[in-house]
């Protein structure tokens, strides 16, 4: 009778064991073969998220191996020699990748700047333009008036007072899309005029307070306005808060600003989770904070408020130095 014999199936290797493999295979033969298989452990390091502190440390783990069972000075320099060549050519595609990423920064960069560019031609037609074509409809209103009697003379005055309100909206409008004053005067009192806007219609209290004096690059100027602009949005619209918070300094060459309100709060997971639809326009504050390097933290909680966290890498210009955009 035969007795069957069970064989242990031997499991995958895992990537620290593969790459420890390949970098002794590389350094025995020195092959080109053994240097593609270190970029393609590039690449899945990637796909398996693995960090650059990371992959270097298993690198230096499986170096320092090799060199404790090699013997004599001139075998360790030419493992020194081979260990860097095989690291240069695992980190490839983590240069490429940066690369990539550093083109797609610029990109968004150059879609913001041309997305603001277009803003204030559409803001400057809204408040001249549209501005010019309502003087010219009450002129010709106050003619057609003085031929007509007192009572069609009361039902063009409630036409004007109507245009009137057409032309405040207008004007609103206008500055909401791009302030005059972000152009002329800077940051500070653009998201002061932005912040006693939003005060007199949503009812909040709006405090701000801010270490920082004079004027910044343009984009970062531009960047900083819109984020409180959506952050105040935000909190106008969804977080039935009574007071606003908005705090601005500098840490460690950083522009730090963080936009707190005391409203309903929210479950940041929940809301940021993978498949669910994201809103409060945290997608948009992202995508400009990636485009100029900052970062965006969100600390919330229901019935706890919300607090924004922004911090950009920016320095202060001289405002005599400034040229408007």
């Amino acid at each position: 009778m035969k007795t069957a014999t069970k064989r242990k199936t031997r499991s995958p290797a895992t990537f620290e064991e593969e790459y420890r493999s390949a970098l002794s295979e590389y350094a025995q033969r020195g092959d080109e073969a053994a240097l593609g298989h270190a970029y393609e452990l590039g690449r899945r390091a990637i796909t398996q998220k693995k960090g650059l502190i990371e992959l270097a440390s298993l690198h230096h783990q499986a170096l320092h191996g090799m060199l404790a069972d090699a013997q004599g000075a001139s075998r360790h320099q030419e493992l020194l020699t081979a260990a860097a060549d095989f690291l240069a050519e695992t980190l490839a595609p983590y240069e490429m990748a940066h690369r990539g990423v550093q083109d797609a920064i610029a990109a968004l960069r150059q879609l913001n700047e041309t997305l603001e560019e277009e803003i204030k031609r559409i803001a400057y037609t809204v408040h001249d333009e549209a501005g010019q074509l309502l003087v010219a409809v009450h002129l010709a209103l106050a003619d057609v008036a003085r031929e007509l009697p007192e009572r069609q003379k009361e039902q063009v005055g409630r036409i004007e007072e109507l245009l009137n309100q057409v032309e405040k909206q207008l004007r609103r409008y206008s500055h909401e899309l791009r302030p005059t004053v972000l152009d002329d005067l800077g940051w500070i009192p653009a998201i002061r005029f932005l912040a006693e806007g939003v005060s007199k219609r949503a009812n909040l209290t709006i405090r701000i307070k801010t270490t920082i004096a004079g004027r910044l690059t343009g984009p970062i100027e531009t960047a900083l306005y819109r984020l409180v602009q959506e952050a105040l949005t935000n909190a106008a619209k969804h977080s039935k808060a009574s007071q606003v918070w908005i705090r601005i300094g500098r840490k460690n060459r950083m522009l730090c600003c963080s936009i707190e309100d005391d409203g309903v709060g929210f479950d940041v997971r929940a809301v940021q989770s993978v498949g669910k639809r994201r809103g409060l326009g945290l997608i948009g504050m992202q995508e400009r904070l990636s485009a100029i390097g900052g970062t965006l933290s969100i600390v919330s909680a229901p019935g706890r408020g919300t607090k924004l966290l922004i911090q950009l890498p920016t320095e202060i210009s001289n405002a005599n130095s400034y040229r408007a955009r």
